[in-house]
């Protein structure tokens, strides 16, 4: 169900639709008890009863969970009101690595940073046994300080649950059962 602005969905407040990707809808929103601003993603209506997008979906809340990085944008919690599933998240001001790069050339002196951020980020997920399979410029966060976030862990693997001591244990074997199958981009 698409949320409105001025609606209520639990504690949180909807201001305004942000984005809109394959697995969902992203709203930025008022937590009325923390009095903060958060991001919630929401499954799009027509995937909502499809038991394993939901799956899928509360997947990346825990694997997001179980990452604790600078570079990674916090996950706050999961929250399910009638028939709608929300991942609440930190809120991630900036424009991303792909809006980025269409303004033109990024000078070495700017890239560089926004590299080793990337890395350190994925270096994280990767010693958790975490690979996030749709990593892209549209994923990527460039805030106005400097610091860059990787965003979506949707369709992310988790390779080695000892590892990943916090995190879910697999993916569903038959979302990448076919040996030399695409996932993401």
């Amino acid at each position: 169900m698409p949320l409105s602005p001025g609606t209520r969905f639990g504690p949180y407040e909807i201001a305004a639709l942000i984005g809109v990707g394959g697995m969902g809808e992203v709203y930025r929103a008022r937590d009325t008890n923390l009095r903060r601003d958060v991001a919630i993603k929401i499954l799009p209506d027509f995937f909502a009863d499809d038991a394993e997008r939901l799956a899928r979906f509360r997947r990346e809340a825990e694997t997001l969970a179980s990452l604790n990085h600078q570079n990674i944008a916090h996950v706050y919690g999961l929250e399910v009101e009638e028939a709608t599933t929300a991942l609440v998240m930190e809120l991630v001001e900036g424009a991303t690595l792909a809006e980025r790069i269409a303004q033109g050339p990024i000078p070495p002196a700017e890239a560089l940073p926004i590299a080793l951020q990337i890395a350190h980020a994925l270096e994280a997920a990767h010693e958790r046994g975490i690979v996030h399979r749709d990593l892209k410029p549209a994923n990527i966060k460039l805030r106005p300080d400097g610091d860059v976030k990787v965003l979506d862990f949707g369709i992310a693997k988790v390779l080695q649950p000892t590892l990943a001591a916090n995190a879910p244990t697999t993916t569903h074997a038959a979302s990448t059962a076919h040996v030399g199958m695409v996932v993401g981009t």
